[in-house]
């Protein structure tokens, strides 16, 4: 698939299959083209050039219900319009479930999605006057309780702490390990490393490398896309890949 807006190419002939029961990390730099191919992926944004199939079928085929009943999507920007309390926001997410069976699970699944993100406590607040990591959190609670078989998140770690990044990436894991798909736009590589069972390296809207994490985020692949020289440890968590502060920053590709 390729992408171009405003007369500049931002994706080039993107090639990705998204599995179920895996974790498909796409990384690169700032600018690469990430947030874009996430937005094709999950059909907010129709590609130039190719197409995007789910189960076998082009998305511009599927309507807006059943699509929604089939991928959840959590973007980067963490907004409500008005001043809906927090359990209101992650029931929102139930929306595309409504007057159908499933309904019936509709408090137990919110229940759920807040215990899943951290949110219970915030139960009782008003979405506005959340901080930004806990808007990111209750917005990722939403998503959870959407309950569909594809997940797409947009640096779900960006504005949380250590703590908390930990657990999305946990939640992402489990939700891997009882047959989801999910791909999640990541800036830690370190994380990406440790938590995903793929990872797609994007540079300058094109995929650099796409396997297993310690196949893509070797220090030489990572130096080139980056312009900047890193180690690549390989510690009892798995990979780190942490700046080289002693170097000279190597020149990007």
């Amino acid at each position: 698939m390729s992408v171009t807006l405003s007369g500049a190419p931002v994706l080039r002939d993107v090639s990705l299959d998204v599995h179920h029961g895996r974790v498909l990390a796409l990384v690169g730099p700032n600018g690469a083209g990430k947030s874009t191919l996430l937005a094709v992926l999950s059909g907010d944004r129709r590609p130039d050039a190719g197409t995007v199939e789910l189960d076998g079928v082009p998305l511009r085929q599927w309507s807006a219900g059943d699509l929604a009943r089939q991928r959840a999507v959590l973007t980067q920007e963490n907004q409500v319009a008005f001043a809906f309390g927090v359990e209101d926001v992650v029931m929102m997410g139930r929306a595309p479930w409504r007057g159908r069976e499933e309904d019936a699970q509709d408090e137990a699944v919110v229940a759920d999605a807040l215990r899943q993100a951290d949110v219970e406590h915030l139960r009782g607040r008003v979405f506005p006057s959340l901080s930004g990591g806990e808007k990111a959190r209750v917005s990722l609670a939403r998503v959870l309780a959407q309950r569909t078989p594809t997940v797409l998140w947009d640096e779900p770690t960006a504005a949380l702490d250590l703590s908390h990044q930990e657990d999305v990436m946990r939640v992402a894991r489990a939700l891997a390990d009882q047959g989801v798909a999910v791909v999640v736009v990541l800036h830690d590589l370190s994380l990406a490393a440790a938590y995903a069972d793929q990872v797609a390296l994007i540079h300058r809207g094109e995929v650099a490398a796409h396997g297993a994490p310690r196949d893509v985020m070797t220090a030489e692949r990572v130096e080139a896309v980056y312009g900047s020289a890193v180690h690549v440890i390989d510690g009892p968590s798995g990979l780190l890949i942490v700046p080289r502060r002693d170097a000279p920053a190597a020149p990007s590709r």
